[in-house]
């Protein structure tokens, strides 16, 4: 049960960010640990934001623009909703990061209980 659930907060986090951010990412893959859900995303660029990481500024404003952009989608209380829907559990904390040359992001989602399946 706890990978079917892990694959369904993939996708509903790949759904979130297809609606915000206009793509989502081309492989994520999450685990729960305890009460965090930890999901780690890759091919999150597009072709826009890969031309502008070949430029020292243009780094830094992709990845200013990723790690606002994505904190402010999870300040959205129907994207919470969702979320905290399916994992039956309310949402304390968020963290978010991106590594713009390795076009890797990284999402760890804090749980008020434990989500991990024993």
């Amino acid at each position: 049960m706890s990978k079917q659930l892990e694959h369904q907060f993939s996708m509903l986090v790949r759904e979130i960010r297809k609606e915000y951010v206009g793509n989502g990412p081309k492989e994520i893959f999450t685990r729960f640990v305890d009460s965090w859900a930890i999901s780690e995303m890759k091919g999150n660029l597009t072709n826009v934001e890969k031309f502008m990481i070949t430029s020292n500024d243009g780094r830094r404003m992709v990845h200013d623009a990723r790690t606002k952009l994505v904190k402010k989608i999870y300040t959205n209380p129907e994207v919470v909703a969702k979320l905290e829907d399916l994992m039956k559990a309310r949402i304390v904390r968020i963290f978010s990061d991106i590594n713009i040359e390795e076009d890797i992001a990284m999402t760890v989602f804090v749980f008020d209980r434990s989500i991990e399946s024993k």
